[in-house]
């Protein structure tokens, strides 16, 4: 039975094991959730068990032998799709889903805003809340509230791919048009902007990301075209995707399309595990190369030729 009011908030209950609470965790950030937390599967049981620390003994895991990972989106198609595309990662067969459900309406987006700080992409190169003031060795500086679209710079993927803008700035004048595919926050994109690129296409299939990327663009004074995927027109001298390594390999063939001759192709939210599939998946295009990792997380790139 369908939600009668599309508004109301869902969350998304995933069974998980130990091992995979961290990377469910991520994926569910990087899939826009707006709130994400874990519980013991087994409370309230005869095995539930208490995570804590005690001084001189090793730090608490990360998780329960059964974990209960919960997942805040905005409505239920949303939690639906992400369910959807986790369940189809590789890593994830013995991630189960618990439930989707609609929760009373609180004010999520606040409580994360409140828990995001200044985030160091280089020593000169930062990304600041609207809220906080920037660090007195920050040179170059984002501006960026997350909305209701997660980007916020606080995740691996997210900053190796600020990294990767920050550390070419040399190519910038290459960067006539720039293809930020899967956009969310605008985080990306603006980046780019920031860095010296022109003509900016931001594209997304959530309409809230498509309107927290023109608020965070106008934020920071910089001009992007965010839209739907659509939009996304002909070939640019850079494109970059940050997303999952299932669809990235699904979106091979177009990302591809859109590479303009020496072009470079900037991919995130891969598993360090994932680098070979990835490598298969756009062997027919280009060869792509680890460039960064993070936390088990990589980056990968590859220019056209």
């Amino acid at each position: 039975m369908s939600d009668p009011n599309p508004a109301t908030l869902h969350e998304l209950l995933l069974i998980c094991g130990e091992d995979d609470v961290e990377t469910v965790s991520d994926a569910l950030m990087e899939l826009d959730a707006l709130a994400v937390s874990v519980e013991d599967a087994d409370a309230d049981t005869d095995a539930e068990k208490a995570l804590f620390g005690e001084p001189g003994m090793p730090a608490p895991r990360g998780g329960w032998q059964r974990s209960v990972v919960k997942a805040l989106f905005p409505n239920e198609a949303e939690a639906t799709e992400c369910a959807t595309l986790i369940l189809a990662q590789d890593w994830a067969q013995d991630v189960h889903v618990q439930a989707i459900q609609a929760v009373a309406e609180q004010d999520w987006v606040r409580l994360t805003q409140s828990q995001f700080q200044p985030v160091e992409i280089t020593p000169e190169f930062w990304i600041v809340p609207s809220w906080h003031q920037a660090p007195p060795q920050a040179r170059q500086i984002m501006r960026l509230d997350p909305g209701l679209a997660f980007g916020t710079g606080t995740h691996p993927t997210t900053r190796m791919c600020l990294r990767w803008i920050a550390r070419h700035q040399d190519l910038a004048p290459t960067w006539q048009r720039v293809l930020d595919y899967g956009c969310g926050s605008g985080i990306l994109a603006i980046g780019a902007a920031l860095h010296g690129a022109q003509n900016i296409d931001a594209v997304d299939i959530d309409p809230a990301a498509i309107i927290a990327s023109k608020a965070n663009a106008e934020a920071n004074q910089v001009t992007l075209r965010a839209a739907l995927p659509d939009a996304a027109q002909g070939e640019y001298p850079l494109v970059m995707a940050n997303i999952l390594a299932t669809p990235l390999k699904l979106l091979a063939p177009l990302l591809c399309a859109h590479l303009a001759p020496g072009a470079h192709l900037i991919l995130a939210g891969i598993l360090e595990r994932q680098a070979d599939e990835l490598k298969e998946a756009y062997a027919p295009w280009l060869k792509l190369e680890v460039s960064d990792s993070e936390e088990g997380w990589i980056l990968m790139s590859a220019q056209r030729i």
